[in-house]
């Protein structure tokens, strides 16, 4: 028998900011990261097969290589940056509304997926470091960090909104429906597991 979990109001939401502009922005299409960033893949695989005329096998090889990467990067913001208790006034204001909120209405439909005005600067952030890591390689890594990245926040919309009643579907439904209610402590990953079970943050 599947195992059951706690599902709150899929219409439940909070205000975050008295001031209507910013309370606009906190609030995000789930669509989005598809519309902003499927292109940046895109023509990321443009630089790296027709302008820089890479072998189809390099760019794939290095494409999974940034998948990877924003696996593990996907661990290491969850655990380290969203789940960390800071200790003063600003902070504890700061991290409800970096991820706090998240908790506390886990299926508010505007608040799961990451607003442009932190992913755009965070994607040229990441794009001038794979550009120094992998210099001429860097548009292949890139496309996969990206394309990983819309995977996650894909899988987390479908994992609070989706029925997902089967196969791997259900168990990463089941596997993070697990954070939320049972133990936040405990499996960080959304997109994968692979990491919770290298850093031993499975559910015990």
């Amino acid at each position: 028998m599947a195992e059951r979990l706690y599902v709150s109001n899929k219409n439940e939401t909070v205000r975050m900011f008295e001031r209507d502009f910013m309370e606009f922005f906190s609030r995000v299409h789930p669509a989005t990261p598809l519309v902003l960033y499927l292109p940046v893949v895109g023509y990321m695989f443009y630089l790296a097969l027709w302008q820089q005329k890479l072998s189809f096998l390099v760019v794939a090889g290095f494409f999974f290589l940034g998948v990877l990467l924003w696996t593990l990067l996907e661990y290491l913001i969850h655990r380290y940056v969203f789940h960390y208790e800071p200790k003063t006034r600003a902070g504890k204001r700061l991290h409800y509304v970096i991820h706090g909120v998240h908790h506390d209405y886990p299926n508010d439909a505007r608040r799961l997926v990451m607003p442009p005005s932190i992913s755009v600067p965070l994607a040229f952030l990441f794009y001038g470091v794979f550009l120094l890591m992998f210099a001429r390689f860097a548009s292949s890594a890139f496309a996969g960090l990206v394309f990983g990245y819309v995977c996650y926040d894909m899988l987390h919309y479908a994992t609070h909104h989706f029925p997902m009643k089967r196969g791997m579907g259900l168990w990463l439904k089941q596997y993070h429906l697990r954070h939320h209610y049972k133990d936040d402590h405990m499996g960080y990953g959304i997109s994968s597991p692979l990491w919770d079970y290298v850093f031993r943050t499975t559910r015990k």
